[in-house]
């Protein structure tokens, strides 16, 4: 069984069903695509997984651990972290502040892990000092990540990690998650830029109307027909 997994998730907003039993999984030190067109259900598949929103039916597991009745904070502690695709940062704040205030609830000494952060990410620790809202949006999305990292997550949910960045910017971002991935932590993703995710991603799970449409590597969804001709741009 995965790290991480959702089975045949039902939900919707209120009358609108969104999630039509689509399932998505991730182990450790993987990397895992969600894709699809707008509408399809993507970033609510972040909220079921993290308890924002409530599931009708099917099934979320941790470590092989049923959490459908956990609350966010209760699944926090147990190591999956969230990073949104909007306001994810505090841009008039420091770097280091950024990254304290993810350690916030932290009981132990959460500068052992800010340095394992500056370690993975060197320019955060050249501009530790530094207003957040001055940085590149590459270097942002680093400060979202190690502030997330500050929590000493085991599973990190990343949602459109690189919407309106320039190419050179996505390039660096998809690097970053790479190195997230090293570390040994299972990484789930949405991304509008599917065709350069998938070309990273161990796996691949293709939503249309809140289904799953495909699913397979990232090798084989890049390859198949239907895929490329839908969502790939040819």
């Amino acid at each position: 069984m995965a790290y991480l997994s959702g089975k045949n998730i039902v939900a919707s907003y209120g009358a609108t069903p969104i999630l039509n039993g689509c399932s998505v999984e991730v182990d450790k030190g993987e990397l895992a695509v969600i894709v699809g067109p707008n509408g399809a259900g993507k970033s609510t598949v972040m909220k079921v997984l993290l308890g924002m929103l409530e599931l009708q039916s099917g099934s979320v597991t941790l470590d092989g651990a049923d959490i459908r009745e956990l609350s966010v904070q209760k699944r926090i502690n147990l190591g999956m972290a969230f990073v949104p695709q909007n306001n994810n940062v505090f841009p008039g704040m420091s770097v280091e502040e950024n990254l304290e205030m993810g350690g916030f609830l932290r009981k132990d000494d959460m500068f052992v892990t800010m340095e394992q952060i500056y370690s993975l990410f060197p320019i955060l620790y050249e501009k530790r000092a530094q207003n957040v809202g001055q940085l590149s949006g590459g270097q942002r999305q680093q400060v979202a990540f190690g502030r997330a990292l500050m929590t000493k997550p085991s599973v990190m949910l990343l949602d459109e990690p690189t919407a309106g960045v320039s190419p050179i910017v996505m390039d660096e971002i998809f690097g970053n998650i790479l190195e997230l991935k090293k570390a040994g932590i299972a990484v789930l993703m949405v991304e509008q830029n599917a065709k350069q995710a998938l070309e990273i991603a161990d796996t691949g799970f293709v939503l249309v109307s809140g289904a799953n449409k495909r699913s397979g590597t990232g090798k084989e969804l890049l390859a198949d027909p239907e895929v490329r001709k839908s969502f790939l741009g040819g």
